[in-house]
């Protein structure tokens, strides 16, 4: 399919209340310097695991993330199949030292020195489509007699009886959210695959303060029988608040090269990701505070050219309007941003674009409002995904 499109930006001002919606490895709210301010940020992992979640729902596929492959194998059998445990343990040791790919042994339970025979620790998380998980019980399922006379995985210098190439081959194999997302592993030959998808890490439009909440639990019988006092448990935890800007950018010339010529299905995946991109949210924290907005403005642009993050934009930090608030300013600050930036560069890229949101105002600058974010998402792949040939005689 011949189109003029390369990139689909996607860019979104959300406001989160009070929340953490991503920390780091002392539970802390995770943060960024830019622009000698310091911001709240959510890291693209993060985001991104969100995201994957909303669009596998979307796409009705599913993709699994693991270094436990075997034991997910073990699982199918006995819970699925009827396999006896041992048998069936044995199977999943077995299709996981056939990975090609390094292994340790899990440790038991108590002085964490004993390994466990055939419960098998791939040294890389395999990255594989969910229906993966049945073609290795179907590949142990036609080896089940050779699996009853092999001997167990007790060592990483073991050999399976199961056939590499094949294992292998299951292992190579995509869906959709694999071929949008990428797939990292260069321990199996020809199994990686380039991501089409790029997203930045989201940081806050203004300067933030990281909050300290101190909480209390009331010891239920003691508040009860009121024999004792003080509470039963104390602790405090960090949380912010703020407008963040996110960015994304779909290169549709990769989403092609990783599904084939098939429009209909590069419009279904690309319309997944907006989609979701817009919809999701971290959960950390959630049941404590559950932040669930909606963005304030998504705006869309579909160009020829290169990406193009409008982050610089809030280099210079947004102060708060004199009512209190960066929302509507952020709004003013992108608007203005992407403006200057188009012109720099010339507008001849830019083959489409627009914005839906709260906002009633008009945000020149930032293409046609449409009244909702999927009449956004569509006249997008229209313009993006329209063959030239087709453009050229309508």
């Amino acid at each position: 399919m011949s189109v003029p499109a390369r990139f689909i930006d996607i860019h979104v001002l959300q406001s989160v209340p009070f929340a953490n919606l991503n920390r780091d490895d002392t539970n802390s709210v995770k943060t960024v310097q830019y622009g000698n301010t310091l911001r709240t940020r959510v890291s693209s992992q993060s985001w991104k695991r969100a995201i994957r979640h909303v669009f596998e729902d979307h796409i009705g596929q599913a993709a699994l993330r693991t270094r436990r492959i075997g034991e997910r194998v073990t699982r199918e059998l006995t819970v699925h199949r009827g396999w006896p445990t041992d048998l069936a343990q044995r199977a999943g040791g077995h299709v996981a030292a056939a990975s090609g790919i390094k292994f340790e042994l899990a440790k038991a339970p108590g002085d964490g020195k004993q390994t466990v025979p055939n419960k098998v620790l791939t040294n890389a998380m395999v990255y594989v489509p969910e229906v993966a998980v049945v073609e290795l019980a179907d590949l142990s399922e036609g080896h089940r007699d050779a699996l009853e006379q092999a001997k167990d995985i007790k060592k990483p210098a073991d050999k399976s009886i199961l056939p590499a190439a094949e294992v292998e081959g299951v292992l190579r194999s995509r869906n959709g959210v694999i071929n949008l997302f990428g797939r990292m592993l260069a321990e199996i030959d020809d199994a990686a695959v380039d991501g089409a998808v790029q997203v930045a890490h989201a940081l806050t439009t203004h300067a933030t303060d990281i909050e300290l909440d101190y909480f209390s639990a009331v010891d239920d019988v003691t508040a009860l029988w009121d024999d004792a006092s003080g509470s039963g448990h104390m602790g405090h935890a960090e949380f912010s608040a703020g407008t963040f800007y996110r960015y994304a950018t779909v290169d549709l010339r990769d989403l092609m090269t990783n599904i084939g010529d098939d429009p209909a299905a590069a419009r279904d995946l690309t319309a997944a990701f907006l989609t979701s991109f817009i919809t999701s949210l971290p959960q950390a924290k959630k049941n404590s505070t559950a932040p669930h907005t909606i963005p304030d403005l998504v705006h869309i642009a579909v160009r020829a050219d290169r990406p193009l993050s409008y982050a610089a934009a809030f280099e210079e930090p947004v102060q708060a309007s004199p009512q209190g608030g960066f929302a509507a300013l952020s709004r003013s600050r992108l608007r203005d941003y992407a403006q200057a930036a188009n012109t720099l560069l010339g507008t001849h890229a830019v083959l489409a674009s627009g914005w839906a949101g709260l906002d009633t105002k008009d945000l020149t600058g930032l293409g046609e409002r449409r009244e909702s974010f999927d009449a956004l998402i569509t006249t997008t792949l229209d313009a993006a995904l329209t063959p030239a040939t087709a453009k050229a005689t309508a």
